[in-house]
C-alpha cells in the first residue's frame, strides 16, 4: 500500500463523519463504519498494532448508565466520541504525510533484497573460504547442510531472529521442517544443492511442492528457494526462475538458483 492510497482511504473515512452525527452508536451504519475503520487502520500500519488499538478505546456511549439518566448525556458522549475519532485519524494522516509508512508497512521488502544479494554472492564466499592461508581448515560445500551452515552465518549479519526448522503445517498427510524461518519478516528460506542424481527436473518437483505446503503456514507471506548450483548441473536456471517466481494467494514465491553463467 502507498502512501497516498492509505491518506485516501482515511480520507474517505474522515468525510463519513459528518454523516454520523445524524446517527447513534447502536445504528447498523456506526457500527460498520467504525469497524471497517479498524480493519483499515490493522491494514495500513501493519507492524504497529498500537493505532488501531488506540482508536478502538474511544469510547461512543455511556459506561455508566443510571434510571432517569437524559438522553442529551447519551448523545454527548457519543458525539464526544466522534470528535476523539476526527482528531485520531487526522493525526494519522498528517503522521503518513510528513513520515510515510513504507518502511513500517513493508519490511519484507528490503529484507527480500538483502537474502536474495546473498544469495547471489554465496558461491563468491564458498570459494574465498577454500583460498585460507597454510592450509588451515575450513568449509567445504558438499550438501545441503553445509549451505545452510554457510547461509546461516551469512543471514546473521543482518537478522536477529533467525529460526531454523520450524515445523511446517500438514500436507499430503505429514509434517516436514523448514530450512529457516524470519519470522518478524514473515520469510521462510528453503535450499537445495543439486548433485548426481538431483537435477533440473527433481528440484522443480521438489520446489512446487514447497510452494504448495507454505501457503497454509501462518507466519509465511514469502517464499525464498535458495538453489545452490555450483557445477552448473541446471542448464536453464531462469527458465526455471521464471516458471516457478509467482504470487499464491497472499504467498510470495522467488526462486533464487546460483551460480549463473557457469
Amino acid at each position: 500500500m502507498t502512501n497516498e492510497e492509505a491518506i485516501e482511504i482515511l480520507k474517505n473515512k474522515l468525510n463519513y463523519i459528518p454523516n454520523l452525527r445524524r446517527l447513534d452508536s447502536s445504528s447498523q451504519e456506526f457500527k460498520q463504519w467504525h469497524r471497517d475503520t479498524i480493519v483499515a487502520l490493522k491494514k495500513i500500519f501493519a507492524d504497529r498494532e498500537a493505532h488501531a488499538k488506540e482508536f478502538s478505546r474511544i469510547t461512543y456511549y455511556c459506561a455508566v448508565v443510571y434510571a432517569g439518566m437524559p438522553d442529551s448525556n447519551y448523545r454527548d458522549t457519543y458525539l464526544n466520541g466522534l470528535n476523539s475519532a476526527e482528531a485520531k485519524l487526522k493525526s494519522m494522516t498528517k503522521e503518513i504525510e510528513d513520515w510515510g509508512i513504507e518502511q513500517n508497512n513493508q519490511p519484507s521488502l528490503n529484507s527480500i533484497s538483502i537474502i536474495e544479494n546473498l544469495c547471489k554472492k554465496f558461491h563468491r564466499v564458498a570459494r574465498q573460504l577454500l583460498r585460507r592461508r597454510v592450509n588451515r581448515s575450513t568449509i567445504e560445500i558438499k550438501d545441503e547442510y553445509d549451505v545452510q551452515d554457510l547461509l546461516h552465518g551469512l543471514l546473521t549479519l543482518h537478522f536477529d531472529d533467525i529460526r531454523q526448522e520450524e515445523w511446517t503445517p500438514s500436507y499430503a498427510g505429514s509434517s516436514n521442517r523448514m530450512d529457516f524461518l524470519l519470522k518478524k519478516e514473515q520469510i521462510v528460506i528453503e535450499t537445495k544443492k543439486t548433485r548426481n542424481g538431483l537435477g533440473a527436473k527433481d528440484i522443480g518437483d521438489q520446489l512446487i511442492i514447497d510452494i504448495q505446503k507454505y501457503q497454509a503456514h501462518p507466519d509465511c507471506k514469502t517464499l525464498i528457494c535458495f538453489v545452490y548450483d555450483p557445477e552448473g548441473k541446471i542448464h536453464n536456471p531462469k527458465g526455471i526462475e521464471n516458471d516457478l517466481n509467482r504470487t499464491e494467494g497472499d504467498l510470495i514465491v522467488k526462486v533464487i538458483i546460483a551460480p549463473t553463467g557457469l
